[in-house]
């Protein structure tokens, strides 16, 4: 059964949402740690859940896939979570629990990497830095390896406008990492951003 398919078949059978929970919430949760912590994404998880369980209605279930509609979900309710702690979220923590040699090789894409490193202080603050908008759209491309489509889908923006944000996220982080002396973007490859040690 497909997403879409579950969420209507939960028109009818509410119980039936729980296995969209068991689908997607760890995926969900790394989203949410990514933002805020760990120990505000075990909170907020379940937020998203609650939320996304009273709104299904709304969801077309033509898609099939809906983790870009949790993620929005998850979006907004890191942002009210903002809003009422009235603090900035916890500093970006790995993402996929792998440790993370230094910058370097054709392969390494920057975006990705910096997301997910957690011991470089320099690395920490610019994620923090970011305008919260581009911060958005560039952790969902690097580290969920969304297309612009879906997370297009998952922010309700405009493919342009995820284009534009992620070229803007790339050109602060280009600008703050810059600062440190550390890193430096291969501006011949903007998609496949290459991190090297000066």
């Amino acid at each position: 059964m497909t997403d879409g398919a579950l969420i209507r078949a939960s028109f009818d059978r509410s119980e039936i949402f729980g296995q969209l929970f068991d689908r997607h919430a760890v995926v969900v949760h790394r989203y949410l740690t990514s933002r805020v912590g760990v120990e505000a994404a075990d909170d907020l998880v379940s937020e998203v859940f609650v939320a996304a369980f009273r709104c299904r209605k709304s969801y077309d279930t033509r898609f099939t896939n809906a983790l870009p509609w949790l993620f929005g979900i998850a979006a907004n309710v890191v942002r009210h979570h903002r809003r009422s702690e009235g603090r900035r979220s916890a500093l970006v923590q790995r993402l996929d629990q792998q440790p993370v040699g230094p910058p370097g090789g054709d392969a390494d894409d920057l975006a990705a990497e910096i997301i997910g490193r957690a011991d470089f202080d320099d690395v920490r603050r610019a994620i923090e830095q970011l305008d919260e908008r581009c911060r958005d759209v560039l952790i969902l491309y690097a580290a969920f390896d969304l297309s612009y489509q879906q997370i297009a889908e998952a922010l309700d923006l405009r493919v342009g406008t995820v284009r534009s944000r992620l070229s803007r996220g790339r050109a602060q982080l280009r600008e703050l990492l810059a600062e440190s002396g550390q890193y430096v973007i291969d501006d011949e490859h903007p998609s496949q951003m290459e991190g090297r040690t000066r």
